[in-house]
């Protein structure tokens, strides 16, 4: 007969391996989303499209966060699988990651194989499927991690505590996808590790990222098959279904999920109103450093054009600088309680942060033009100096720490916030999203013919982030309501961020 004390040992810790396991999802999606940031944009523009127009591809990820999102969390509630209400989401999620990886990772080869003329500088086959696979690999993303995150949900079972260690471990997991996709980024010859990776169509940095891929699909089919496999998602029966959405049905039919959120944008207070006008001007100055940073070290820093080896090198530093900031990012998250109450309040400490962000982004024109100068007085092609590659690499560090409070206290300010907004937290973070994906969508659409305005370069979208982030710092200390000591617990419920 087992003792007392052992069977409460093995009911306290088969439910936090669930959690961890189903949290540690987290890394597989998340190291996806690194390769997207730190690769794409310099593999698009390697394959023909001009920098003007690379950004406008970015925005599928704002557009299927602001529509997917909802859908599937909707619906995910609502489902009733036996396999459970969030498992054939998850599931088919992967299978599309699949699907828009193979697509990505081999749209030189299917191109070339179409009739696209690799000796010219546009490869308009190629070109089209990566944009299918582009789109398809964002909304496959958005649809994994909401219902992981509704996953966790289910688990924690209204357990506070666990919901707050759930959180805090796929904030964990999503810093060490991060990590290790950078770091994949950053490696000059993984393609060494699937020699088939290399083609006449796809040459070394095209089989560098497709051998991102390969390991992409490997870690996210592991991690999520351990989490499918060990982890019950208990099936909603019809009579549950009914049960919990009682006195809502109509509502439900007519308009779903989008009446909701309509619904709750009516009744927001100004508090809410408020963090979502500087939470969307600070998006402005985030967006054009995730979408042009390894392309600003591959063309200003390493001086290198589309497809040398001096943008290659380049574009390689600039993930090793994203690893750098994804390690900043996750101990830094460890400290944003502390350091709130540092500040004066968690408005206080954003806004400060902010105007970390906005010497950041600006410290790039300096970077810039010392490189420039270097290889200027040369007369001829040299490598970045040691100074101007150690600013570039405390670049990537310092905006670490800005990026941690950006993922966490804009949240937590909603989930106090929604208290007296009229709207419940769920969908106030909700409506939140809204102030994220549609700067986002702004800043894709402009920042291309911003930047070839200027001469085609990274810099002017990144000197428009500088103001907008000194602008929604100035913002968040004047204007956003100070947070009562009584409610002091609710903005330390809500961690972590999201795409």
């Amino acid at each position: 007969m087992e003792s007392p004390t052992k069977t409460a040992t093995t009911t306290n810790i088969t439910p936090i391996l669930k959690i961890i396991s189903v949290a540690s999802v987290a890394a597989g999606i998340q190291f996806g989303w690194a390769l997207q940031l730190s690769l794409l944009t310099p593999y698009v523009q390697l394959l023909g499209v001009p920098h003007v127009w690379a950004s406008f591809i970015w925005l599928c990820g704002p557009i299927s966060g602001m529509v997917v999102q909802p859908i599937v969390g909707y619906y995910s509630d609502r489902c009733t699988s036996r396999l459970g209400r969030r498992k054939p989401f998850i599931i088919t999620g992967v299978l599309s990651v699949i699907i828009a990886v193979f697509l990505i990772g081999y749209a030189a080869d299917l191109g070339h194989s179409f009739g696209d003329d690799i000796t010219k500088k546009t490869r308009p086959r190629a070109v089209a499927l990566f944009v299918i696979g582009f789109w398809v690999l964002d909304v496959a993303n958005n649809m994994l991690q909401g219902p992981c995150r509704a996953f966790l949900g289910d688990l924690s079972a209204g357990d506070e505590g666990k919901i707050r260690m759930a959180n805090a471990f796929f904030s964990f997991f999503m810093a060490i996808g991060n990590i290790l996709g950078y770091a994949a980024g950053s490696y000059e010859n993984l393609h060494k590790a699937f020699p088939f990776s290399n083609t006449e169509a796809c040459e070394k940095f095209c089989a560098n990222l497709k051998s991102c891929f390969f390991i992409s699909i490997l870690l996210l089919l592991t991690l999520t098959g351990l989490a499918m496999f060990f982890v019950e998602d208990v099936p909603l029966s019809e009579a549950k279904k009914n049960e919990d959405i009682e006195g809502t049905e109509d509502s439900s039919r007519s308009a779903g999920c989008f009446g909701e959120i309509v619904g709750a944008l009516k009744e927001l207070k100004k508090p809410m109103w408020i963090l979502m006008l500087v939470t969307a001007i600070n998006w402005i100055g985030w967006f054009p450093f995730f979408l042009f940073n390894t392309d600003w070290m591959g063309k200003e820093v390493y001086g290198g054009n589309v497809g040398d080896e001096a943008y290659d090198k380049g574009v390689r530093a600039g993930s090793l600088g994203l690893m750098i900031n994804a390690i900043v990012l996750a101990v830094m998250s460890l400290g944003v309680e502390p350091a709130s109450k540092i500040m004066g309040g968690a408005k206080n400490l954003w806004g400060i942060v902010n105007f970390i962000l906005s010497g950041g982004l600006l410290s790039t024109i300096y970077i810039t033009k010392v490189a420039e100068f270097d290889r200027h007085r040369a007369g001829h092609y040299v490598p970045p100096a040691t100074g101007v590659r150690v600013g570039a690499m405390t670049f990537f560090a310092v905006v670490g720490i800005p990026l941690a409070i950006n993922f966490s206290v804009p949240f937590a300010l909603a989930s106090v916030y929604s208290a007296t907004s009229g709207a419940g937290q769920g969908l106030s973070l909700g409506v939140l999203n809204l102030a994220i994906v549609i700067p986002q969508m702004i800043v894709s659409t402009v920042s291309g013919q911003v930047d070839a305005w200027f001469g085609g370069g990274n810099l002017p979208a990144f000197v428009m982030g500088a103001i907008a982030a000194a602008v929604s710092g100035a913002m968040a200390i004047v204007m956003l309501p100070s947070i009562k000591k009584s409610d002091a617990a609710k903005a330390s419920m809500v961690v972590g961020g999201g795409h």
